[in-house]
């Protein structure tokens, strides 16, 4: 598969266990299938970088695929609340987290490979206000699919990297790039307060109703 990953140099071959620890999935190389959100990753702060292109071989990889029919959005959730440290305080966000991290937390540490959302700066505020109860987990999973972020690749183990193969680096140019990240997320903070904004249903589920219902992995009313 063809990969890419955004950056304000080019990167021929990533270091394993570079990259911060404070990421969604820890530390690893975060990549996409979009050559068009790469190079708006590139561009984040302002200024010019590159879309590294590589191949990618995945054949016999341990593949940890949080959007698979196997898990849900708290799955997602659970590890973002493991990696990422900025949080609401709140006793509700606090024991959230708890409760997210003791029933639905997967060790990404064990795979090669990490596909999952990235939480980007408004789809990480999407998250926060569920987990502190200010959105039902119906509203988060429709914002998640605002802005056509896609899914994200994370190399985790020695063997993923080797089987990574650098391509070229594509230019991308800040006055472009940056206003369209800046466009895509404009766009997606405006859905989400419609979307915030608009009628609850007596059916919706809160985090503090699945800690109190004491839902697990696999509880149907989560799918």
């Amino acid at each position: 598969m063809i990969v890419y990953h955004g950056s304000d140099h080019v990167i021929e071959k990533p270091e394993y266990k570079g990259g911060k620890a404070h990421n969604d999935y820890g530390r690893g190389f975060y990549m996409t299938e979009s050559e068009e959100l790469a190079k708006e990753w590139a561009c984040g702060k302002g200024t010019d970088g590159y879309a590294n292109c590589y191949e990618l071989d995945i054949d016999d990889l341990e593949i940890l695929e949080l959007n698979g029919e196997n898990y849900n959005i708290l799955n997602w959730l659970a590890v973002l609340t493991k990696y990422r440290t900025y949080w609401q305080n709140g006793s509700v966000s606090q024991q959230a987290k708890e409760y997210l991290q003791e029933n639905f937390f997967v060790n990404p540490e064990g795979y090669d490979i990490i596909r999952g959302y990235r939480a980007d700066d408004s789809y990480f505020t999407f998250a926060q206000d569920f987990v502190s109860g200010t959105i039902s987990l119906r509203k988060l999973k429709s914002a998640m699919h605002l802005g056509d972020l896609g899914m994200q690749i994370v190399l985790k183990s020695p063997k993923a990297f080797n089987r990574l193969k650098f391509i070229e680096a594509l230019p991308a140019s800040a006055e472009i790039y940056y206003e369209k990240r800046v466009e895509r997320d404009r766009q997606a903070r405006q859905a989400y307060r419609q979307s915030k904004a608009s009628e609850n249903s007596v059916n919706d589920l809160y985090i503090i109703d699945i800690m109190r219902e004491e839902m697990k992995n696999g509880d149907s009313r989560l799918q």
